[in-house]
């Protein structure tokens, strides 16, 4: 797998040099799971399925990223808590969803979570249902977009630990996805364009 490589493409600065010093978490990081689900549009097209968070007091706040969340002590492993998470966020049944494999994790310092991602999909569009405690909207990208090198850009933002920082991202459905969740896809696009 791409893993780091792909990674660092999409690493903002302060990152980056945490990196290069050897950063390693400090403890022991809680675990999270999140879900690439992928499946056929009302054209027959491939989407992608992302979510924008609703707004509230935490690190995350109204960022883009994927169906998941943390791990529970009755889930049977990381897979589960993916699946499980997606149905609770996005109303898709783990049945509906084979799962391809699973991606290399990503730390988030911020929330101090490692976040282990997988690819999926469903053979027939799934019904949504947007769970509207945590989810504000369903974001459907198509996958011709996604692979699109036009959609990596540079964005300056405030973040949770910087004021004004440029950040490398990508620029779907007039969304800004970066952060951890860009890092994610950027292997799972990189992934995507090696099996053609």
């Amino acid at each position: 797998m791409p893993g780091l490589d792909s990674h660092h493409k999409m690493i903002p600065p302060e990152r980056k040099a945490q990196l290069k010093a050897n950063y390693k978490p400090s403890g022991q990081p809680r675990k999270a799971a999140v879900l690439n689900l992928f499946y056929p549009g009302d054209d027959s097209e491939t989407r992608l399925l992302l979510i924008l968070r609703k707004t509230y007091k935490g690190v995350h706040s109204n960022q883009v990223g994927l169906p998941g969340g943390k791990v529970e002590r009755f889930d049977r492993d990381l897979e589960a808590t993916a699946l499980r998470e997606t149905h609770e966020e996005v109303g898709v049944a783990p049945q509906q969803v084979k799962v391809i494999r699973s991606l290399s994790e990503v730390y988030i310092p911020p929330s101090n979570f490692m976040v282990y991602p997988y690819m999926g999909y469903a053979d027939h569009k799934p019904q949504f249902t947007r769970q509207e405690s945590e989810v504000e909207r369903l974001i459907e990208v198509r996958l011709e977009e996604f692979l699109n090198d036009r959609a990596m850009f540079y964005q300056r933002l405030d973040t949770s630990y910087a004021r004004d920082i440029e950040v490398p991202a990508f620029r779907l459905n007039d969304h800004t996805v970066w952060g951890a969740t860009a890092m994610i896809l950027s292997e799972v696009k990189e992934m995507l364009e090696k099996s053609h």
